[in-house]
């Protein structure tokens, strides 16, 4: 495929009329993002939640995404779904990716279409083209370090590039995809978050890698809410959900022009091993 085609993942929705109440269901409103935005959205929002677990101070549904029954109740009045459940072992098997990411994502767009919500944000992942990085030059150079071999300019990864590392790439892909059908079969409006690293402590500087993907906590707060008060004609769109990063090897303008995110942090380019490496990076994926 030439890297040189960035094809445009946007289509309208016709006839719409302006959300005025912004009532929004969160999926995994106890992990990690569910935590930011807690912490930042709760007074712009009417925030509940579908977990595992009750989330003290929100309305929530304790279910299991894997039970379309079970889940229904959660959607009843909602405007806005953001979809950020799933089993976020990025290395996961495909039995867990198949109940969790799989059949957990297919009951949360059937469950919100039956409810009359006119929108899913849906969490993607970097996982879902992750091989680029993992095997193409000069994505794998910036990933390991090897800045002074990167050759610019550098054509930044574009949002309809799909090149999964795993069972949860594939898991990811699939979600876009299925957001793509849900729009075009039955009108809702879909935004997928491809994320990249959202980290806790929220400091990118011990390894390479982290320094293209971060997505600072403020950031991703702002992600969030764009996709969330995106326009009506917004229709379907892929957006790449990553701080300002100098070794950002990813196509931001989608997200610019489509949504309005316009990410304000930097993780810079200094990088040093630290003590917290090993805990960070088992926490790679935003549901954790």
């Amino acid at each position: 495929m030439d890297k040189n085609i960035n094809i445009h993942w946007i289509r309208t929705v016709e006839g719409e009329d302006q959300l005025s109440e912004k009532k929004i269901l969160i999926t995994g409103l106890a992990g990690k993002i569910g935590g930011i935005i807690r912490s930042n959205l709760s007074p712009k929002y009417s925030l509940s939640g579908l977990d595992l677990k009750k989330v003290p101070g929100f309305p929530t549904t304790v279910a299991n995404l894997s039970n379309l029954d079970e889940i229904m109740p959660a959607f009843q009045g909602i405007n806005t779904v953001v979809h950020l459940a799933a089993d976020p072992n990025h290395q996961g098997d495909w039995e867990t990716n198949l109940e969790n990411n799989i059949i957990g994502t297919r009951n949360v767009y059937e469950a919100a279409r039956l409810s009359g919500v006119k929108r899913i944000v849906f969490a993607s992942s970097n996982h879902a083209l992750g091989f680029y990085p993992l095997k193409d030059n000069p994505y794998k150079q910036i990933y390991e370090g090897d800045f002074r071999k990167v050759r610019h300019p550098i054509i930044p990864l574009s949002t309809n590039l799909v090149r999964p590392d795993g069972y949860y790439g594939v898991s990811k892909a699939f979600g876009e995809s299925l957001g793509s059908y849900f729009h075009d079969e039955y009108g809702m409006s879909v935004i997928c978050m491809r994320i990249g690293w959202v980290m806790e402590p929220d400091d990118p500087t011990f390894a390479p890698s982290a320094l293209s993907l971060w997505m600072s906590h403020k950031d991703t707060a702002s992600l969030i809410a764009c996709s969330i008060d995106a326009p009506e004609s917004v229709g379907f769109a892929i957006v790449y959900g990553m701080s300002d990063n100098i070794y950002g090897i990813w196509d931001m303008e989608e997200g610019r022009k489509t949504i309005g995110f316009e990410p304000e942090d930097n993780a810079g380019t200094q990088w040093a091993p630290s003590k917290n490496q090993s805990s960070v990076m088992k926490s790679r994926d935003p549901q954790e």
